[in-house]
């Protein structure tokens, strides 16, 4: 297999991921709602959105690392300050989400569940991979 097919699937199974994270977060949003209310489905849906948001941070990292590894072009920043830009935006996420729930009445539990769909999301492109895998 040669390398650009393998990246070709790669690129392919990350851009499904966030496919992934919405269909799950549909199903769990409902089903806590069904069970337990709309303050737990809005915790979940909650979780859900900062799953999405950490996984666009991770891949947008990732896609940072790799550019700079591959061009060695810093496009004019320091690595420190890259770094330190990095760690703030980490921060700031961090103390929004801490913010909100304790300010908003949202079930943390449910919001830590709803954080759980990215995993989730992933264990799933797994089993869609190795199905598709083992048809072709």
């Amino acid at each position: 297999m040669s390398a650009g097919l393998e990246q070709r699937q790669l690129d392919a199974a990350i851009a499904r991921l966030p496919r992934w994270i919405l269909g799950l977060a549909v199903v769990g949003t409902l089903a806590a709602g069904g069970l337990f209310g709309v303050r737990t489905a809005a915790g979940f849906l909650l979780g859900s959105l900062a799953a999405w948001v950490n996984l666009w941070l991770i891949v947008r990292a990732v896609d940072r690392i790799g550019h700079l590894a591959v061009t060695g072009n810093a496009r004019g920043l320091k690595p420190r300050r890259k770094g330190f830009l990095m760690f703030i935006q980490f921060t700031a996420l961090i103390l929004v989400a801490f913010a909100i729930l304790y300010f908003s009445g949202f079930r943390v539990i449910a919001v830590l569940c709803g954080f759980l769909v990215c995993p989730a999301a992933v264990i799933l492109e797994i089993v869609y991979e190795l199905v598709i895998y083992e048809h072709s």
